[in-house]
């Protein structure tokens, strides 16, 4: 995973790829004569329409083979027959390689838009950021919907050779052609259908934009049964047109019936748990109609099927909405054991341990969601948490207690589960040596002894740890806070490096002593399964930030190199937003850094709202969040945002060679000729 550091130089990262401040590198002046590359006014280049999209493809879509922009194509089929418009998709792989999909939808709105001018059909495949989805009132297209935050079917026609479009709207067609991502034959009537309204997409992807020029069949009918589990009533056919095969999905048990098939003869202990629930009342905070569908169920071995939807869109990675149900099905067991007095002496459930042998499908609808990374593997809604949890939990607490059997045999699973963890971890602390040095005393330490639970935050200054001691979760979150900059350890010598008070701390604090990566390193010794570095938002903080990935990288790299090691990402501001017509209450939104500010005040004039209308903070620090809002954004495991530090294929020469380049104090005249030729790149932040 790469990381960004606010006001940071784009170098290189996992830690080859490690992003630094221009502060953090040298405050030295540049006396050195300018680049002579020409730079000015005709230097710079915009790029119109698709050009972007063609140009660096990979930031809008995944590059391993056409199987995203054919499903861009497809989730705008799906989102008709969710608004209730559709009852079918046809998708067709022919034998020249092209992918054909169809509805029997409204039909894509073929006249001039009041606006632009244009055919809405040419502008939907030819511009950035057009679409029905972004009005999302009682009134709108399209209330719940997919889509790549309005880049969607664009993106397909400008990295496809050829796409064709055929449109039919009150019985008359009309077709419109493009190559190279422009319009190649221009929108006409061609003649009229017996079927009112429906949309026909044929698309060639260009092989010079992917790794491999072909979608891959299994993993589209994949793709293609989760869409007919979802859209209960849908039928949807898939045709192979070399082997003349089809096959067709339908589910009208939905969830539970795709479930039965997934887990494939793996027996669950009790009967499945089923259920959905959405919003009527807004007093909630919530819009009328967000919501969730699951089915759970619990089995003792073997593989766990875990899947998860946002509006349709496949969430493989998870996010907030899987940890709502998380919370729900956990707080529902955990009540269901106090009341029935089911846990032993000794012990406490967590809620992996409810979690561990859970098989669910889950399908949230949210109004407006956010998710990580343009191609939606990941939700990150705060508010979806509390969105499902709240869902699940009263029907499911429920359930338990009118199937009382049922209650025990699931609250007997998370018993073991939990028997087992403090187990290992009492074998983990077995091994450590008698000899341990005395723990730092600004440490607060966690109580939990299972080491694959507990995190330890190192905090910068003493006024964020003071918040961060308050916001923590001391069941397993330590804290150690960190006194001024530290040292810069590139090239300080082993034997020297427990000179700094800092770097002692952190060392007794992690049970792991200075390493090299050649070394033969036991980390049976190490406390904690993640350590995180917790610094400022701003400047400063990725200064801290550096240094301290500068230290594990030359002292500590068996740690980076086994995944230790992260780095949490705080906000920078704090949006108060108020609250708008019918369906969006009043809410406050957390952003990183000024990219992410512009992106997210450019949506909120989309929805309506005029720029006095709400109200931007900047935190000065850690130290200036309350605990609440500290725990929100930075500490709670289901809404934070942590980045894995580790080496990726660069190669560790690479690396070395760029950390010596940034951090080493010989080499200060290379230095200073990379910041001239770098420069430029750099958002300050002073």
């Amino acid at each position: 995973m790469l990381m960004s550091l606010p006001g940071a130089i784009a170098v290189i990262i996992r830690i080859s790829r490690l992003e630094l401040s221009a502060t953090s590198i040298t405050h030295e002046r540049m006396s050195r004569p300018a680049n002579k590359a020409k730079y000015d006014e005709s230097s710079i280049r915009v790029l119109k329409d698709l050009e972007a999209v063609r140009h660096r493809p990979g930031m809008y879509t995944l590059t391993a083979s056409p199987l995203h922009i054919v499903q861009e194509v497809i989730d705008n089929a799906s989102d008709e027959c969710l608004a209730g418009h559709a009852k079918s998709i046809a998708v067709t792989l022919h034998s020249d390689g092209s992918i054909s999909v169809s509805d029997d939808g409204r039909g894509i709105p073929v006249g001039p838009h009041p606006e632009e001018k244009r055919p809405v059909v040419e502008l939907i495949f030819t511009r950035l950021h057009s679409g029905g989805k972004f009005d999302k009132t009682s009134g709108g297209a399209y209330r719940f919907a997919g889509g790549l935050h309005g880049v969607g079917v664009s993106v397909s026609n400008a990295l496809s050779k050829r796409l064709e479009c055929q449109v039919t709207r009150d019985g008359a067609i009309h077709n419109i052609a493009f190559e190279q991502g422009e319009v190649h034959e221009a929108l006409k009537r061609t003649g009229t259908a017996a079927r009112a309204t429906g949309t026909l997409v044929r698309l060639w992807p260009d092989g010079r934009f992917f790794e491999s020029p072909h979608v891959n069949a299994l993993e589209l009918e994949r793709v293609l049964r989760a869409r007919a589990v979802l859209l209960p009533g849908v039928r949807i056919t898939l045709t192979l047109e070399k082997s003349k095969e089809i096959k067709t999905w339908s589910y009208p048990d939905g969830l539970v019936g795709y479930m039965n098939e997934a887990l494939q003869g793996n027996a669950l202990v009790v009967p499945h748990f089923d259920g959905e629930k959405y919003i009527t009342d807004e007093s909630s905070g919530f819009a009328e109609g967000e919501g969730a569908a699951w089915v759970v169920g619990w089995s003792e071995d073997g593989a766990t099927v875990r899947e998860s939807y946002v509006n349709l869109i496949p969430t493989p990675t998870g996010g907030t909405h899987e940890a709502g149900l998380r919370e729900g099905l956990f707080s529902a067991v955990a009540r269901f054991a106090e009341t029935h007095g089911l846990l032993p002496k000794g012990i406490r459930l967590v809620p992996d341990d409810v979690f561990a042998r859970v098989n669910f499908v889950l399908s949230a609808k949210v109004l407006d969601p956010q998710f990580q990374g343009q191609i939606k593997e990941r939700l990150n809604s705060r508010e979806a948490v509390r969105l499902v949890a709240n869902a699940v939990k009263d029907p499911f607490e429920l359930w338990l207690n009118q199937h009382v059997e049922y209650g025990k045999r699931i609250t007997e699973l998370a018993i073991t589960q939990a028997q087992n963890r403090q187990r290992a971890s009492q074998k983990v602390e077995k091994r450590k040596s008698s000899g341990v040095a005395v723990l730092p005393g600004k440490l607060t330490d966690c109580e939990t002894d299972d080491v694959r639970r507990r995190e330890l935050f190192l905090v910068e200054g003493d006024s964020a740890g003071g918040s961060a001691k308050m916001a923590r979760d001391k069941e397993y979150q330590a804290l150690l806070p960190l006194r001024g900059k530290v040292l810069n350890t590139l090239e300080v010598e082993r034997d020297r490096l427990f000179a700094n008070n800092e770097v002692h701390d952190i060392a007794v604090a992690i049970g792991i002593d200075p390493h090299t990566m050649q070394a033969s390193l036991d980390l049976s010794a190490l406390r904690y399964d993640k350590i995180v570095i917790l610094s400022d938002a701003d400047v400063d903080g990725a200064h801290i930030r550096v240094l301290l990935l500068t230290l594990f990288y030359a002292h500590f790299p068996k740690l980076i190199e086994s995944g230790h090691i992260y780095v949490a990402c705080p906000p920078l501001f704090r949006i108060d937003v108020p609250g708008h017509g019918k369906n969006k209450p009043p809410r406050k939104v957390y952003v990183l850094d000024e990219a992410e500010l512009k992106h997210t005040e450019d949506k909120l004039k989309k929805d309506g709202l005029k720029p006095a209308g709400w109200q931007v903070s900047r935190f000065k620090g850690l130290g200036e969040m309350d605990p609440a809002q500290l725990w929100e954004t930075t500490l709670n495991p289901d809404t934070r945002k942590l980045l894995q530090v580790g080496f990726d294929d660069a190669g560790l020469e690479f690396v070395r060679s760029k950390m010596t380049l940034l951090m080493g104090k010989s080499e200060a005249a290379q230095r200073r000729m990379w910041l001239e030729e770098n420069g430029n790149a750099v958002e300050g932040d002073f």
